[in-house]
């Protein structure tokens, strides 16, 4: 029956069109087929529909319906004849009591002629009444949304004029032995898009054909390095896509006041990482008058400092010179490609030095594997948790090698405390030990080693943190790192190879493989928020480091909550997106989950949640970890919201409290909030969250998975959206659309269960067979078949 429903649906245009000349028009403008009506007050509303003969010959309007979710009036039958230039009216009348968006559907049947025989013929009208709040109206757009059109016109000729670098602020003793080649992306990459697009190209096919059968193969040491070389230039391409999309035409600049050899860009939301610019990048600029020219100039401007919403830019003397403020620039962004090459380079590297017990491991080389020593625990917490006893005491024993050894951390059950405490418990029970402990992200890095250098129980001199030159210092930690005072300095191999504990982010510890640390030299190998980074880039800190017959590579994160973020949909759809975490957790026999649980010579998998009250936890807890999960929170914290007197009202009472706080930023204190996408949260913990889903599409509702719901359709994105928070989680949505996916609707029966539910009487949707059974009832479905209207 949903394929049924979902093939009525997706030929929107045959609905919406007028047809033998009858027209149904509204007193609001109709945008494909669209009504938009917009509420502030609750009370009444009337829209008014005309359905109007415009043709020669008279039609007989015999029915009209509401197909929609919400309870509505008896269908009308009719039996009206009506001659050219008749007009009949429709009225539809509007209330609500919450404030949300209420879709429903009127379709008008209509024939030709009386005879039993002569086939129907319908016109649709979606309406869309949304019943908004003043803070709502206040904050909406000024104008509507149109998609920026990418501009396709390349110059014949371009010459790039260098601009220049920042002064470093890094100081680099350690010197570059392994070479990082360009990877220049093959020109073929563009076309094999297109042909996986399904896109006719006028390229030759047969080499395209043959990289497409290697991306639907499975990933295996034999095609290591040219599938994932595949994936990387697929990325890539995306990456330089979507990065046009920042591109500014006509932008002004001025000369720096504080070093004229800069020019100042202003650039609204390069703070937010839109896009993402950092000290050492470059942008090219092109003169406004000059951009049509067959024969350009490019300039090329490397970023020097980067403050709130502006840029300060170093450019050659050439432009300088004949610069005048507020002269006008077409402005590209370019792709930062040194994380594509590092990663490029660690597959090669993965195989030439046979890393395929490590990637694809069958098996421990220990015939009869010695029990894990009983260590006595830094962390005396950790004693009274066997699940993280035990992946320490595993982890030292080496049970797991030559395979990596899993860390599975599902939300707040501390996984970095453990895998702290494994480094530790290393670092005493294993004579000769180097650690080298990395993170994807700079403030997971920083964590980790905020954590060990606090300890009393680690020599503080043995550990330093690596930071990249890109990094500017007075933003970072200083203590135990790479940086003196304003400079980023690289100490020489051999001092750094003193220390016991090194620790950097994944791209980072590519300068340790450039500057020709010996493989093996790390005893052990960490990584944190595994699941975060796409397997080239987590093997990064492996391949050249590791050595395969006596290292021990421990990964630790959880392959239920998010990934990698791509922007690539072909890299995603073959396979990148799938973590090394991941992959060996769900497709390597070593980490299946058995009768008897994970077998703890490989895989441990941590169950004491110490962060959410019980009733937060449940429902992931059900859906994605077994049911096994263990609510062990501090009660004082947990359940601190329990008893709160506002939280039966507290929509009620913010919609109240909006009203007298005009400007936003006296709402709620609300300049102490964090506010930010799933992605920004993960990892991190909050008394309280709300999480706002009102930015699902609500123009594509239909009946089943066609719906168009976005991200709501992720299911790791759920997961860290409702485990954050420790004592209290708000969820703000729109219910009709929410219960159409099972994981959202799941949740939403369960707050009603739990008397957690306020807003919309959810009573009155209706069930989706009764809404399924009037749309065939009327035998629309041949209509597009035949397309008779079209």
């Amino acid at each position: 029956m949903r394929s049924s429903v979902a093939a009525l649906y997706l030929p929107r245009s045959v609905f919406i069109s007028d047809k033998s000349g009858v027209r149904v028009s509204s007193e609001l403008q109709i945008e494909d087929g669209m009504i938009q009506l917009f509420v502030e007050k609750a009370e009444i509303c009337e829209l008014k529909l005309f359905v109007e003969n415009t043709g020669q010959d008279a039609v007989y309007f015999t029915y009209y319906t509401a197909l929609h979710w919400l309870q509505f009036e008896p269908n009308l039958l009719l039996s009206l004849s009506f001659l050219k230039g008749e007009k009949y009216e429709v009225t539809l009348r509007f209330k609500a009591e919450q404030i949300g968006v209420y879709p429903a559907t009127l379709a008008f049947e209509f024939k030709e002629n009386t005879q039993p025989a002569t086939r129907p013929f319908h016109i649709v009208r979606f309406i869309q009444a949304e019943y908004r709040s003043e803070l709502a109206a206040l904050l909406g757009p000024e104008a509507p949304f149109r998609p920026k059109r990418l501009e396709t016109y390349e110059p014949a000729r371009c010459n790039i004029d260098e601009g220049v670098p920042p002064e470093s602020f890094a100081r680099n003793l350690l010197k570059f032995v392994v070479p990082l080649d360009n990877y220049t992306r093959p020109s073929y990459i563009s076309d094999l898009a297109e042909v996986l697009k399904g896109t006719i190209v006028t390229v030759p096919l047969v080499c395209l054909v043959v990289f497409r059968s290697l991306l639907e193969s499975d990933l295996g040491f034999h095609n290591y390095k040219e599938r994932f070389d595949l994936l990387l230039y697929l990325e890539e391409d995306q990456m330089r896509l979507d990065i046009k999309r920042y591109n500014k035409d006509d932008v002004s600049m001025v000369k720096d006041c504080e070093n004229k050899r800069l020019l100042v860009l202003e650039l609204p939301g390069v703070s937010e990482n839109r896009p993402s610019v950092l000290r050492g990048d470059h942008l090219l600029l092109t003169k406004s008058e000059e951009v049509q020219l067959s024969t350009v100039t490019k300039y090329k401007g490397y970023v020097h400092r980067v403050e709130l919403d502006q840029v300060k830019l170093g450019f050659s003397r050439r432009l300088l010179d004949g610069f005048i403020d507020n002269m006008k620039f077409r402005v590209e962004f370019t792709v930062n490609r040194l994380p594509l090459k590092l990663q490029h380079r660690a597959v090669h590297m993965a195989v030439q030095h046979e890393l395929r017990d490590v990637l694809f491991p069958v098996g421990s080389r220990s015939v009869t594997p010695e029990s894990p020593p009983a260590l006595r625990l830094f962390d005396q917490k950790l004693d009274k948790n066997p699940e993280q006893k035990n992946a320490v005491c595993n982890i030292v024993a080496g049970t797991s090698k030559p395979a990596p050894y899993l860390v599975f951390g599902p939300p707040g059950t501390g996984k970095t405390v453990t895998i702290v405490e494994a480094i530790k418990q290393v670092k005493l029970n294993i004579p000769g030990a180097y650690i080298l402990a990395c993170a994807p992200s700079n403030s997971a890095a920083d964590q980790l080693c905020e954590k060990l250098i606090t300890s009393e129980h680690v020599d503080a001199r043995k550990i330093y943190r690596v930071y990249a030159s890109s990094r500017n210092p007075k933003d970072i930690l200083k203590k135990n790192s790479n940086v003196e005072g304003n400079t980023i300095i690289f100490p020489c191999k051999e001092d750094l190879m003193s220390y016991k504990i090194l620790v950097s982010t994944l791209v980072t510890a590519g300068r340790l493989v450039s500057g020709g640390f010996p493989i093996g030299h790390f005893s052990h190998i960490f990584v944190d928020e595994a699941g975060h980074a796409v397997e080239p880039e987590a093997i990064i800190s492996v391949a050249g480091l590791l050595n395969a017959e006596t290292g021990q590579l421990v990964l630790a994160g959880d392959p239920k909550q998010l990934g990698p973020i791509l922007r690539s949909p072909f890299a995603i759809r073959y396979g990148l997106g799938l973590s090394l975490l991941e992959r060996l957790m769900t497709q390597n026999e070593l980490y299946q989950k058995g009768t008897t649980g994970y077998d703890n010579r490989y895989v441990t998998k941590l169950l004491r949640n110490y962060r959410s009250h019980p009733s937060i936890l449940k429902i992931p807890n059900e859906m994605f970890y077994d049911g096994e999960l263990v609510a062990c929170a501090d009660e004082m914290i947990s359940h601190q919201y329990c008893m709160w007197e506002h939280l039966p009202k507290s929509v009620e009472k913010i919609r109240k409290a909006i009203k007298l706080h005009r400007e936003l930023k006296s709402f709620l204190g609300i300049e102490e909030l964090k506010v930010g996408s799933v992605e920004e949260f993960q990892g991190q913990e909050r008394k309280v969250i709300i999480v706002s889903t009102v930015r699902s599409d609500k123009k594509h509702i239909i009946l089943d998975e066609t719906f168009n719901i976005g991200f709501l359709k992720n299911e790791k994105r759920f997961n860290v959206a409702v485990t954050r928070a420790k004592s209290l989680l708000i969820m703000v949505g729109n219910p009709i659309i929410l219960r159409t996916d099972a994981t959202w609707g799941r949740f939403i029966n369960y707050c009603i269960e739990e008397e957690g539910y306020t807003g919309y009487d959810i009573s009155n949707l209706e069930e989706t067979d009764a809404v399924v059974e009037r749309l065939l009832a009327l035998n629309i479905r041949e209509e597009i078949i035949g397309k008779t209207w079209l």
